[in-house]
């Protein structure tokens, strides 16, 4: 079962420390569970799918089937973070395709000049911005008020 909680660390990307943290353990109990040291106690798996209710209990304790449960919402990109070995040689090709925006057919759109037109009589906050990258990893801004 530490193979496939270091896949989910991975593909969630979140350290032992946030994990522990999140549902509610050591980050001691955690780093022995990785090192192979102890085995993950009933208690510990339950946390885990309480807090990841996406987590799919049949991967999580035999190792069958998707990491995710099959009703789970796409993520932002649109791909099956499940599959995210094989997603991840696609996405590292040097010929991968990316769409060109023209952006002076999306100016012109009348959708787009309606909600301009709303923006500009509502002041809009700024309450996070969020950096993606290739890796995988991203990085949260969140302005002062």
């Amino acid at each position: 079962m530490k193979e496939r909680l270091l896949e989910f660390l991975r593909n969630e990307n979140k350290s032992s420390a946030q994990l522990a943290e999140e549902i509610g353990v050591q980050a001691s109990g955690i780093s022995h569970i990785l090192s192979g040291r102890n085995n993950p106690s009933l208690d510990f798996v339950l946390k885990m799918l309480e807090k990841y209710q996406f987590l799919s209990t049949d991967w999580l304790l035999f190792g069958k089937g998707s990491m995710y449960k099959e009703n789970k919402m796409q993520n932002l990109f649109g791909y099956d973070p499940g599959n995210s070995r094989e997603t991840n040689e696609i996405l590292t090709k040097s010929e991968q395709i990316r769409p060109e925006i023209d952006f002076q057919n999306v100016i012109k759109n009348k959708a787009f000049d309606d909600s301009i037109a709303h923006t500009e009589k509502t002041v809009l906050g700024v309450v996070k911005i969020v950096w993606f990258y290739e890796n995988n990893s991203f990085e949260e801004f969140i302005p002062r008020r």
